[in-house]
């Protein structure tokens, strides 16, 4: 059978992504379930995660947000049966692709599909649910009456992040780098409960004028944000910026519009922090977290956690909570372009492939 690789260059800084005929294990582990895959959602390859987990190979799978049909289970396995329809997350070790027709995985890392929802849906939100659920629930533990600020709300985990915190009461303000996402998200309602917009002001960074401290603590009344969710941050004003960088905030910024006691959330992961910005964040007493979903599979005393968030991002897209943004389904032999793009972020909305 046929699934998705990526081969890495000698630097490891140019990636090239190929189709590979590839082999499953005929034996099927005690725990394992063999799946057949009938969606596979498309997400970046973090290479330098790979690298510090040695976990580089020459062809690395991609694709590892799957749904699909169980066919058969290991003598072992007490949650599954075959023909269960399953959703979930192949773990970084993962030896086949996502996008390969059958598939090997451990029962605690898929849960069940709700009959409802298609294929592409659910292979499309679980990975963007669970980073949510992160960032919300175990960092910042959200709750009613908290102001949440989602930095590029348009994107496909900013939109999940931004139907999560309004579910729980919050209100949500985001920031947008065009105008044409800054309509979209003004036109966002929920499909159940009154129907006001999800996000109470949206700010378009697009053109340079907005303020972003002033905007957020003017609309809090001057105490601040609860709750910031970033998409990356600036961390110095440098004019070699790209385009894209130039929109982000500065790391000031987030610090001076956070609240006594707020949560400050960041995708930032080469943050550095001078003793002046410390300093701030000791005196509001407020908490900096990095976000990094692949933690859950670092300890199986997370396990139970895991698997808990997964079947609530299932049902919350069953029942309408969850609206993801989805390209049209692609089919396999379109993948590695497909794929060239979301590695190189050149897309808006999540690609799923369907087999």
């Amino acid at each position: 059978m046929k699934g998705l690789y990526c081969k890495l260059s000698e630097s490891a800084e140019q990636v090239r992504f190929v189709i590979q005929e590839t082999e499953i294990p005929n034996v099927l582990g005690s725990h394992c379930v063999k799946v057949q895959v009938k969606a596979c959602a498309l997400s970046p390859l973090d290479i330098k995660l790979l690298k510090d987990l040695k976990l580089q190979r020459e062809l690395v799978p991609v694709g590892r947000e799957i749904a699909g049909v169980v066919l058969e289970v290991g003598p072992k396995v007490t949650f599954f049966q075959p023909d269960d329809e399953v959703v979930g997350i192949l773990p970084l070790d993962a030896e086949a692709s996502g996008l390969c027709d059958v598939v090997l995985v451990h029962e605690h890392h898929v849960v069940r599909k709700p009959e409802k929802v298609s294929w592409t849906e659910v292979a499309g939100t679980i990975r963007d649910g669970v980073r949510s659920y992160t960032a919300l629930h175990t960092l910042s533990h959200v709750t009613a009456g908290n102001t949440v600020l989602v930095l590029d709300g348009a994107s496909p985990f900013g939109i999940i992040t931004i139907q999560l915190a309004h579910y729980h009461g919050a209100k949500v303000l985001s920031t947008t780098l065009s105008v044409e996402d800054k309509q979209f998200l003004e036109q966002l309602r929920p499909t159940i409960g009154v129907q006001e917009s999800l996000v109470a002001r949206v700010i378009n960074m697009s053109d340079g004028k907005a303020d972003l401290v002033e905007v957020c603590l003017e609309e809090t009344g001057g105490l601040g944000v609860d709750i910031v969710i970033d998409a990356g941050v600036r961390l110095y004003n440098t004019d070699e910026e790209t385009a894209i960088k130039k929109l982000l905030p500065h790391k000031h910024d987030i610090i001076m519009l956070l609240a006594v006691g707020g949560h400050w959330v960041t995708a930032e992961e080469g943050l550095q922090l001078d003793p002046p910005d410390s300093r701030s964040l000791f005196l509001k007493g407020a908490t900096l977290s990095f976000l990094n979903e692949e933690v859950w599979n670092a300890s199986s005393a997370c396990q139970g956690k895991y698997l808990h968030i997964m079947k609530d991002v299932v049902e919350k897209l069953s029942n309408g909570t969850f609206r993801p943004q989805l390209e049209d389904p692609v089919p396999l032999y379109e993948a590695t372009v497909s794929m060239e793009m979301v590695q190189k972020k050149q897309v808006r909305k999540r690609h799923v492939i369907h087999l």
